[in-house]
């Protein structure tokens, strides 16, 4: 899909054809919106393929005619009926006239521009508004990351008294998903501090505080992402060392049962062969109450055998 935009009048409005200091924004792409712009801009079409590929790495290419910028952004993917997140590319061209965006989703980190609702943007003013998306996208980082820290504080009430894989495995997509973001945020802090020193790159002096808001937004989202996947990380050794105890507890129980069961098994069995046998007689044949007594120490026995299986060091 492309869409443009131009600032008139101090607004951000949609336009339907090509102007000086608009911004074209391509998500989703097909090919022919993709050759149409590659011609009307003199854009080289591999270069505006480039964050198509999930797998592609942030970087800066400076060519003659333009620059293109590549950052890792976060998304969300819903798999299973639950959300889980990930990072694509999402690439930033500056020509001499325009400013592109290109990615492979309809991402939310431009939908305020779209919108009209981040201030100071200006689609003519291109050095900050990379600035601004760079921004907006370290606080879709923190977002997300608080996202998932809740996540994991849902999980982990889950786990505590938890058998199965199904919360173990969740939080191994969350983790996987941390990894995923602090790659993604190391390779941004590169772009950014190349960014500083490109001499294409011109700030407006007002911008230099936003650069720095830019660097420590970045940075926090770094050091959250860190401490959150070295905290899921133990949680997920300690919970499944937790399902594995769970799982001994229930092998204990099940040991005793079939223990206690085998008494008065051993008994009747041993109590049947003898009748069968003859040879010494029926134990207690001679009495009304045989059975009875029979039975009744079969279940004595079974119940004192519990109660020192219970208690017992072997079985705890």
């Amino acid at each position: 899909m492309l869409r443009m935009f131009n600032t008139i009048n101090g607004y951000v409005e949609h336009i339907e054809k090509i102007e000086n200091g608009a911004w074209l924004c391509l998500s989703q792409p097909t090919d022919v919106e993709l050759a149409t712009v590659a011609q009307q801009t003199g854009i080289d079409l591999a270069d505006l393929r480039a964050p198509l590929d999930d797998e592609e790495r942030s970087r800066i290419d400076v060519e003659d005619d333009y620059t293109m910028i590549i950052v890792d952004i976060p998304t969300v993917e819903e798999r299973g009926g639950r959300d889980w997140y990930e990072t694509i590319p999402l690439s930033i061209i500056i020509t001499q006239n325009l400013i592109l965006t290109v990615c492979m989703q309809d991402t939310p980190v431009l939908h305020p521009f779209m919108e009209g609702r981040i201030r100071g943007f200006n689609t003519y003013m291109k050095s900050r508004f990379i600035l601004q998306i760079l921004y907006r996208n370290a606080t879709m980082y923190l977002r997300y990351l608080r996202i998932i820290d809740r996540e994991s504080d849902r999980l982990e009430l889950r786990l505590r008294h938890s058998m199965q894989n199904r919360e173990i495995l969740s939080l191994l997509e969350l983790s996987k998903t941390l990894v995923y973001f602090t790659t993604s945020l190391k390779s941004n802090e590169i772009v950014m501090e190349k960014l500083n020193s490109l001499a294409r790159f011109k700030q407006y002096a007002e911008d230099e505080d936003l650069l720095d808001d830019v660097i420590t937004e970045n940075k926090q989202a770094i050091e959250m992402a860190n401490i959150y996947s070295s905290v899921l990380a133990n949680m997920t050794d300690a919970f499944a060392s937790i399902v594995s105890n769970n799982l001994n507890n229930v092998m204990r129980i099940f040991t005793i049962i079939s223990i206690t069961l085998s008494i008065p098994t051993l008994i009747f069995s041993m109590y049947g062969m003898n009748f069968q046998g003859g040879m010494l007689g029926m134990p207690l044949s001679n009495s009304r109450w045989g059975f009875v007594i029979i039975v009744t120490l079969s279940l004595t026995l079974a119940a004192v055998v519990t109660w020192f299986l219970t208690r017992s060091r072997l079985f705890k």
